[in-house]
């Protein structure tokens, strides 16, 4: 079953979200994404400085089974980057939650968030509930 922590926001997409108390936000995939995804090869970041809309391809993950795109939960400004992903993208399977972060965002507003899952839509989303 998959690990879906209560205090993240989920897309369909599988992608996560938290808010820091700086109002940034980590996002990064689900335990469920890494899953189905399989032995993760390579994860492709976007640099530190762009900018991107909600529902935005930022990235790419790819693995022994496919590639597969990162999308914007919401909008913002990448303030950083997990670089140990390029090293380590294996980092994704093994802690998809902790270590395994993309990136770390400056949201343009909060207003976004309603339009994310709780824990409870995201387990009924993917079938654990």
């Amino acid at each position: 079953m998959s690990n879906v922590p209560e205090n993240l926001l989920f897309t369909k997409d599988h992608e996560w979200l938290v808010s820091e108390s700086d109002d940034s936000c980590v996002i990064g995939i689900s335990d469920h994404a890494q899953d189905s995804l399989g032995d993760v090869t390579f994860v492709e970041l976007p640099e530190v400085g762009a900018c991107f809309s909600r529902g935005e391809v930022f990235g790419v993950v790819e693995s022994v089974k496919a590639a597969s795109d990162l999308y914007m939960p919401v909008g913002g400004e990448v303030y950083e980057i997990n670089d140990q992903l390029n090293d380590s993208p294996e980092i994704l399977n093994e802690s998809p939650y902790e270590n395994g972060w993309i990136i770390k965002i400056k949201p343009n507003s909060s207003d976004e968030f309603s339009s994310l899952l709780t824990s409870v839509q995201y387990k009924k989303e993917i079938g654990v509930l």
